[in-house]
């Protein structure tokens, strides 16, 4: 599916990947058509990774877009493999990358530009709050509560495309889940290219309190982070590295000396008491879930290292 494009090339192109969010694509989508830009300055190249839950059917073949949109569907292939794809089909100078649990405030795009009129080689790092629900959003005030230290993160950041073709786009062997999107930023911070942080280029992360049925999807989620985060310390043997993904060694064996007394096994009865009914909202189950998890990404890295 493609809206045909103008005489012109755009000023800036938005990548997204999307992978069975048939719930919440349509209105990511609908943000990025009502942006205050003119429809000729900007396009949207809309990566469709495998879905299989109806996001083909149900959203895609019924958009309406406002501005150039460029559909590609493919076999699910990982994040960094469909990045590049959208990244080849690119016409701005411009390359905005987002996810496609993001809801793009009316003014990003326009933020985004006046940014890189401003810094001609630097990644611009976009603002997020992250909110439990797309039906009722907080005033769009960026607060430092909500401050990333992520040199380049895929929910909202933008780069020239000489750059990302410069470094060589992302790293397809990164094919389970996490860390494509900081590897790239790390090999753009070897080159030079700073990264600055936009208040004004304003997105909502949609993060919603985890259910316990959702506890065992995001342990396989978090041990699949685990092994691309090892994947990423031995591509890049460096201090950087190993803090961003925890690869120290006062975790690690932190981590191995809980193994051995059992707090796994407690994290997940208490987890389980803490979140009866729909969601774990109490304290308690909130933070045995978020150490439950913890202890399944070091226990993965434990595993790859054969330790």
């Amino acid at each position: 599916m493609s809206l045909p494009p103008g005489g012109c090339a755009p000023l800036i192109s938005v990548q997204l990947c999307t992978y069975n969010r048939r719930r919440l694509l349509a209105k990511v989508l609908q943000a990025l058509f009502d942006q205050q830009l003119p429809r000729s300055q900007y396009e949207v190249i809309l990566v469709d990774d495998g879905s299989d839950d109806g996001t083909a059917e149900e959203v895609i073949s019924r958009l309406q877009p406002s501005c150039a949109l460029h559909v590609v569907r493919q076999r699910n292939a990982g994040l960094a493999r469909g990045r590049n794809v959208g990244l080849a089909r690119a016409r701005g100078k411009i390359v905005l990358f987002m996810d496609d649990d993001v809801l793009a405030t009316p003014g990003l795009l326009s933020a985004h530009l006046r940014f890189h009129r401003s810094h001609s080689r630097a990644i611009c790092r976009g603002a997020v709050i992250n909110v439990s629900s797309f039906d009722a959003l907080p005033p769009p005030r960026y607060s430092w509560r909500n401050y990333s230290g992520a040199y380049f993160w895929t929910t909202n950041v933008s780069v020239p495309k000489e750059l990302l073709e410069q470094v060589g786009g992302f790293d397809e062997r990164f094919r389970e889940y996490g860390w494509e999107d900081l590897e790239l930023g790390f090999r753009l911070r070897k080159v030079g290219v700073r990264s600055l942080l936009s208040r004004d280029a304003l997105v909502y992360h949609y993060k919603p309190w985890p259910r316990v049925c959702d506890q065992a999807a995001l342990v396989r989620q978090t041990r699949a982070q685990a092994r691309t985060a090892v994947q990423f310390l031995r591509k890049h043997p460096h201090w950087r590295v190993a803090l961003a993904t925890g690869q120290l060694a006062a975790p690690m064996r932190l981590s191995a000396l809980a193994r051995r007394v059992g707090w796994t096994r407690l994290l997940q009865r208490l987890s389980v008491l803490a979140g009866e009914g729909a969601q774990a909202r109490s304290r308690i189950g909130r933070w045995a879930a978020g150490r439950l998890l913890r202890a399944a990404y070091y226990d993965e890295i434990a595993k790859q290292d054969g330790s």
